[in-house]
């Protein structure tokens, strides 16, 4: 049976080689995902999962664990921008996992966590070549917008969760205009 719960300490390890294993696919599929895993520990990319208590959950955040039993198949993780915005981070599955509505249970509790706590807006980054995540994302409802760090080269996304009350004020200011 597929869970979706907080990540725990001694699932840091883990973690970080199943999201080698997962990006390893799409950005070396010719190396092995602990070939991966050595260069993105080298450039520090998975340093905020060592620490992830105080990056994501106390610090408005969270991060997630998607067990199959016992087995760590997935993760996911909201950490806080500012007051009103948080980002998705870490949004990974395992291949034979994708395609089953897991990621979406994923996203789901992580949005109620959002609105939960505040925040109106969600954003991310991701590669170009993250096709299958960036149709999910859309599907979802995100947009492109401009880049909103240094990371130039990945496509910038945002979400708002209640766009709903975005309609309502843009026409209410349409409605005072008219009057």
């Amino acid at each position: 049976m597929v869970t979706v719960e907080h990540l725990q300490p001694h699932q840091i390890i883990e973690a970080k080689y199943l999201i080698a294993a997962v990006a390893q696919r799409i950005y070396y599929p010719h190396k092995t995902p602990e070939y991966f895993h050595d260069i993105l520990e080298e450039e520090g990319e998975l340093k905020d999962i060592d620490d992830f208590q105080n990056v994501y959950e106390q610090n408005h955040g969270v991060f997630l664990a998607v067990l199959d039993n016992d087995r760590l198949v997935g993760t996911g993780a909201l950490k806080r921008m500012d007051s009103s915005t948080a980002e998705l981070k870490r949004l990974w599955l395992l291949e034979e996992y994708q395609g089953r509505g897991i990621g979406h249970r994923v996203v789901v509790r992580l949005f109620a966590f959002a609105r939960e706590n505040g925040y109106s807006v969600i954003r991310l980054q991701t590669s170009p070549e993250q096709v299958r995540a960036i149709a999910f994302y859309k599907m979802l409802g995100f947009y492109d917008i401009p880049c909103y760090n240094h990371k130039t080269r990945e496509i910038s996304m945002e979400l708002d969760l209640y766009p709903a009350r975005s309609q309502i004020a843009l026409f209410s200011e349409g409605d005072k205009r008219n009057l």
